[in-house]
């Protein structure tokens, strides 16, 4: 009978080495809620026996030494720039996930005022309008004072002499045929009072109601020195209304028999021009102007011309007298016409200036 096996004795433990191994580098600390992660990192490169070698991205850590915790892995790899890649294909716009408003236009304030000035001002228009229309068929559209009424007043001292009485006149069309007229100035009086000697007695007794201020008068003769004319601007302190009673144009027939002084100057054509040598004369009262225009007319040779007329008298055709033909009613006329131009030029000018100041 066999002898059963012995079976092997158990071999002896080796003795236990101490655990000499390096610590586990510490769990790096929890990064605050929102910070990105960091890249990830090469591993990092084993040290050379113979030392860290330089050149780019060699890390410079120092080898470990014996008993010691190795040091913490460090990034050898410099971070690169994005690089974007081109889209292959049409790039998608976000999708507009909400409704389009209407616009709505801003309110301006400005048209709103300009048109409801535009309506105001249309019916003031139109009721201005009415109004006018009213008032001519009432016969009271006329204006109170015409433009230049009230300072035409003041000429008589504030205008120069050769303003009112210009020293040579040219009226186009004021003799007869109608011819040229031009007439120079060769007598100047002073002002003067109101008076028989300086205005004829039926005007004198018209005006003077209305407040007759001064009187200036001057003599001119003709270019062939033959004819004399002395010219008168009475002013007044009328309103417009009683200004626009004297007749205007119609003063002479209203006046009748009504002649003008003659004004003679010593050394002058006009030296021996009298009463008795007053052949035609006019007057008129314009309604635009505190004035009465007079003119008288006579030969320059002194001769006595009988019982004056009116120049409308003198004009008239198929008069064959010695007044008519030698055109001493278109004289009178002409030269009275062209003086009311001139003072109501003035008149304005003077109104003008004085809106300016």
């Amino acid at each position: 009978m066999a002898t059963p096996a012995t079976p092997p004795a158990p071999r002896a433990a080796a003795p236990h080495a101490p655990d000499v191994s390096p610590p586990r580098p510490a769990a790096p600390a929890a990064r605050p809620p929102g910070d990105a992660p960091p890249h990830p990192s090469a591993a990092p490169a084993a040290p050379s026996a113979a030392g860290p070698r330089g050149g780019f991205g060699a890390s410079r850590v120092p080898a470990a030494r014996s008993g010691e915790p190795a040091a913490a892995p460090v990034e050898t790899t410099t971070r690169l720039r994005p690089v974007r890649v081109p889209a292959y294909g049409p790039v998608e716009t976000p999708v507009e996930t909400t409704t389009r408003l209407r616009p709505i236009r801003e309110r301006r304030r400005g048209r709103g005022l300009a048109a409801g000035a535009c309506v105001v001002l249309g019916l003031g228009l139109i009721g201005g309008a009415l109004a006018g229309v009213w008032l001519a068929a009432s016969g009271a559209g006329s204006p109170a004072e015409p433009a230049g009424y009230a300072v035409a007043k003041e000429l008589w001292h504030n205008a120069p002499v050769d303003t009112l009485f210009p020293r040579t006149l040219t009226a186009p069309q004021a003799g007869p045929g109608p011819s040229a007229r031009t007439w120079t100035r060769v007598v100047v009086a002073p002002d003067a009072p109101c008076g028989p000697s300086s205005v004829a007695p039926r005007l004198l007794a018209a005006v003077h109601p209305l407040g007759c201020e001064r009187v200036l008068r001057a003599t001119y003769t003709d270019a062939t020195a033959s004819s004399v004319l002395t010219v008168g601007l009475v002013f007044t302190r009328a309103e417009a209304t009683a200004q626009r009673a004297l007749g205007g144009r119609g003063l002479a027939a209203r006046l009748g028999q009504d002649v003008p002084p003659a004004l003679s100057g010593a050394g002058t054509v006009a030296a021996g021009f009298g009463p008795a040598q007053r052949a035609a004369w006019w007057a008129t009262a314009p309604t635009d102007l505190p004035v009465v225009v007079t003119a008288v007319s006579g030969f320059a040779d002194g001769r006595a011309a009988g019982r004056a007329v009116p120049a409308d008298q003198a004009m008239k055709k198929g008069r064959t007298d010695a007044v008519a033909q030698s055109g001493l009613g278109h004289e009178a006329l002409g030269i009275a016409e062209r003086l009311e131009k001139q003072l109501r030029t003035t008149a304005l000018a003077a109104a003008k200036e004085e809106e300016e100041r």
